[in-house]
């Protein structure tokens, strides 16, 4: 036997790991290119050719529009350099502030979206970012008014132009509903990823392996949840008690609602379009997660402004990277690559939720949320590298030893 022909055989046997579409080299090493590979049109397939840059161009244009509207705005409001900067300012501050809150956003949206067929991630990226600007940043917002004062939609349009103290005043008082509902619907995310009796990859596994092997008994998330709901009930008093409760379970009801409503619109290929098969449920389910996670954000951002389109201005720069970050995570396949990412992502989430339920009693500023995120996402990245680099030594060594058995 040549010892081309015991080479071929080993990579035959040895499990290395391939990249998409099986391309191995057996002639001259030429960079793996699926551009051309017929029919290939899924974005969840990784584009290791594409440019990392490529995938921000738009959030890259919005920013500069963005902006640039931020500092008319400014001008228009105050008649002065200082005013125009200043919003100019506030606008940036709001986008990094959205990026840095939603890294863990990104990642869960991309566990989601690489399932999801082409047309609903297209979807997702266009009238998704719609209504995460347009919805989150400036209707929801105004919605809240329009309950908590008890006003029309028009009013509370007219309020947050003339009177953006009085609007930003309203807002800060819906606090308390609003972190609950949220909190709880985050809490429910968070969970159901880890008590999942089918999870087999375990990052921290004294606690991972226990809650996998809890998964068996039913519900055990949402009673966990609801006994957190009741604990947290015990240290508010009279009215603001009722609410916290009233409110959490509101955001237990959506979370299993959305589950619900998305299982009947993606299990039966019979009745849905081939477009539509496991689609629009997940798009339901993936813009109310948006929103929860954009509670937080939206509140926190009347510290920086009062003006509610600044913040629209701000919050939606921030939301095009958050859509732009998670369409090269699934097309990239970094999910695949870094095995313990996700886990991070989900542990950010949990914590999120609990500091959500806190701020129902203390103040906890948004940087501490961010930056927590954010540091749990960046050690799972580091344990994910760590583990490759392990892996991939182990691989060598076990080619090395079989190149030696076969000489």
């Amino acid at each position: 036997m040549s010892r081309r022909i015991q080479e071929n055989d080993i990579f035959e046997h040895a499990n290395f790991p391939r990249v998409p579409g099986d391309a191995r080299q057996t002639t001259s090493p030429v960079p793996f290119d699926n551009s051309n590979q017929p029919g290939d049109t899924s974005m969840s397939q990784p584009a290791s050719g594409n440019n990392t840059l490529g995938y921000f161009k738009w959030a890259f244009i919005v920013t500069v529009a963005g902006l640039v509207l931020g500092a008319w705005l400014g001008w228009q409001t105050t008649g002065t350099i200082g005013g125009m900067a200043t919003v100019f300012f506030i606008c940036a501050v709001l986008a990094v502030l959205e990026i840095s809150l939603s890294f863990d956003n990104a990642i869960v949206n991309a566990n989601k979206l690489k399932d999801m067929t082409p047309v609903w991630q297209h979807r997702f990226l266009t009238w998704g970012i719609v209504i995460a600007v347009f919805g989150m940043r400036i209707v929801f917002p105004l919605l809240i008014v329009v309950i908590a004062a008890g006003i029309g939609p028009v009013d509370a349009f007219i309020l947050a132009a003339r009177e953006p103290a009085e609007y930003a005043r309203i807002m800060n008082d819906a606090h308390l509903p609003i972190a609950a509902f949220g909190g709880t619907f985050l809490m429910m995310v968070g969970l159901t990823y880890f008590f999942d009796h089918e999870k087999d990859v375990h990052w921290i596994e004294m606690i991972e392996k226990h809650m996998a092997r809890s998964a068996t008994i039913k519900g055990i998330e949402i009673a966990f949840v609801l006994l957190l709901i009741l604990l947290f009930s015990k240290l508010l008093e009279g009215e603001e008690a009722v609410t916290f409760v009233y409110s959490a379970i509101y955001g237990l009801l959506t979370f299993l609602a959305v589950e619900v409503l998305g299982g009947l619109l993606d299990q039966s290929q019979k009745t849905m379009s081939e477009a539509a098969k496991g689609g629009l449920g997940a798009f339901i389910y993936l813009e109310v997660l948006d929103a929860s996670f954009s509670f937080d954000g939206v509140i926190g951002a009347f510290a920086l402004s009062q003006n509610l389109f600044v913040i629209a201005i701000g919050l939606g720069i921030g939301a095009m990277y958050v859509r732009s970050m998670t369409i090269m995570l699934v097309e990239k396949g970094t999910l695949a690559e870094y095995r313990y990412l996700e886990h991070g992502a989900f542990y950010a989430i949990l914590i999120l939720s609990v500091i959500m339920y806190c701020q129902t009693l203390v103040h906890i500023p948004e940087v501490i949320t961010g930056l927590g995120g954010a540091g749990l996402i960046g050690v799972s990245l580091w344990s994910s590298i760590r583990y490759n680099r392990k892996e991939r030594a182990e691989e060598l060594q076990r080619e090395r030893e079989t190149i030696a058995e076969n000489i």
